[in-house]
């Protein structure tokens, strides 16, 4: 045995002797605290996905997740049969983290409070990997280390239940140990700023401020994804391209759109144009035999119904949105396909923001919104969004129908498409790259953004959503 080996085995020694002469039910205190952590994990994991717990102790978080499929590992003895007693539908196992060894994959792992307890926090993430497969998510939640005084002030005062020797980990440092690990680290959220009940002022504080004064929250939960997913096969796309009133940019965006992985395939979604959009879009079908062409008209209103459409009859592996106005180039579409094919990101979104514009590609007043609202969307889902309103979005087709599987939570409240995607997108804890293009002026038509009014709209759509997505 090496010498760091040794470290580690006395460490966990110490750790375990510790917990299997702890008391296996929680004091008052950390039940309400536990209960505030179950309430963002459940918002975190979907019913239907399986879950390995990592420090599990006597499986409170786990017995109050909704999903039916829980699995829990803890080096304690005495606390793993409590769980059984406690959570009788779980599997349960006596194992350190950083040894783990069990013969199964699970769609979300979670390490609740106990990095800080860990011997060796980078082996026991790369451990993590052995029962992680490509969609999996691992979350972690610890402490802020600015509650270290009152967290001790509270044990002195029994409060809180003793604890063994522990690390004071920052989020900096957690974020570096991931990366080290091979994890990709996703979205943080900081959470709970008073863990127990008082007359409903928790609730005011936990919901409402807590989101806007992340630095004093007592919790820091942080999403990642693993990198080392095996390398995939070249993958067919499909191309939704919205058209109304676009008659001048049809055989265009054809002959501009390259063949990208195994196959392209073009969907052109016509939606109640008053000039031959939908002629031209025919002809093309015809007179291009050799690509891939699919048409449909609309049935209902609004971009977002379009893209909805032409998804639904995609066969491709990858979905890509493509304006009809092709202010966004066709051409730079293979920058998508290779975020995705190459596992740099799971959804990439286009962002108008970053290269010089031509002239008359979009309007100073615009320009202010779409900072605004990249802003905004950063500080709602967690991750870095520049361009929320550039039409072109990519994610894999089966990222797609869990986001319309789960579209009942927002609700039919977008008629653009962006939004929805993008807070669907979060909701699965998906990784979001933004994609600098180029972005052009108009060469054929007028916009159909009516900006005060969908300016209006964006805004009351942004509230909406972030009562869904951060004020929870």
């Amino acid at each position: 045995m090496t010498a760091v080996s040794e470290i580690i085995s006395a460490h966990l020694e110490k750790i375990r002797a510790f917990y299997d002469a702890a008391p296996v039910t929680p004091q008052w205190g950390a039940r309400c605290y536990r209960r505030l952590l179950a309430h963002y994990y459940n918002l975190l994991i979907p019913p239907e996905a399986s879950v390995l717990e990592i420090g599990c102790g006597s499986g409170g978080l786990l017995g109050l997740l909704r999903t039916t499929r829980k699995t829990g590992v803890d080096l304690s003895a005495t606390q793993i049969a409590a769980a059984r007693q406690h959570v009788p539908d779980a599997n349960f196992h006596v194992q350190a983290g950083e040894s783990l060894e069990l013969a199964a994959t699970f769609d979300y792992i979670i390490i609740s409070d106990t990095l800080n307890l860990a011997a060796d926090v980078q082996r026991l993430l790369e451990r993590m990997h052995t029962v992680a497969h490509p969609g999996t998510r691992l979350i972690v939640n610890f402490q802020n280390s600015l509650w270290r005084p009152w967290l001790s002030l509270a044990r002195m005062l029994g409060l809180k239940s003793a604890q063994p020797q522990n690390s004071w980990l920052a989020s900096s440092d957690v974020l570096n140990l991931l990366r080290l690990a091979g994890w990709d680290p996703i979205c943080r959220q900081n959470r709970v700023l008073l863990p127990f009940p008082c007359l409903g002022v928790d609730w005011l504080l936990n919901r409402w401020l807590a989101p806007l004064m992340g630095w004093f929250c007592l919790t820091v939960f942080c999403t990642a994804r693993s990198l080392r997913a095996a390398p995939t096969a070249p993958r067919t796309v499909s191309i939704v391209i919205p058209a109304r009133n676009e008659a001048g940019n049809i055989v265009a965006a054809v002959l501009r759109t390259p063949e990208m992985g195994a196959g392209t395939e073009l969907i052109f979604v016509e939606g109640h144009s008053r000039d031959d959009t939908w002629a031209q879009i025919q002809r093309v079908q015809q007179e291009y035999p050799l690509r891939k062409i699919k048409i449909m008209q609309q049935t209902g209103k609004g971009k977002g119904d379009a893209v909805r459409m032409g998804f639904a009859a995609a066969t491709g592996d990858i979905l890509m949105i493509l304006d009809a106005d092709l202010t966004m180039p066709p051409e730079e579409l293979p920058k998508f396909y290779e975020v995705l094919a190459a596992n740099r990101a799971e959804f990439a979104n286009g962002v108008r923001l970053v290269y010089p514009m031509e002239k008359e590609a979009m309007q100073f007043l615009n320009l202010c919104a779409n900072k605004t609202f990249g802003l905004i969307f950063t500080w709602l889902l967690g991750q870095g969004v520049k361009d929320t309103l550039c039409g072109t979005k990519v994610l894999t087709r089966a990222h797609y129908e869990q986001i319309a599987a789960n579209r009942a939570y927002f609700g039919d409240f977008d008629p653009f498409g962006d939004f929805d995607l993008l807070f669907g997108a979060a909701r699965l804890n998906l990784k979001i790259a933004d994609v600098p293009i180029r972005y052009r002026e108009r060469t054929y038509g007028t916009t159909n953004i009516q900006r005060w009014s969908h300016g209006w709209l964006l805004l009351r759509m942004v509230l909406f959503a972030a009562r869904k997505v951060k004020f929870i």
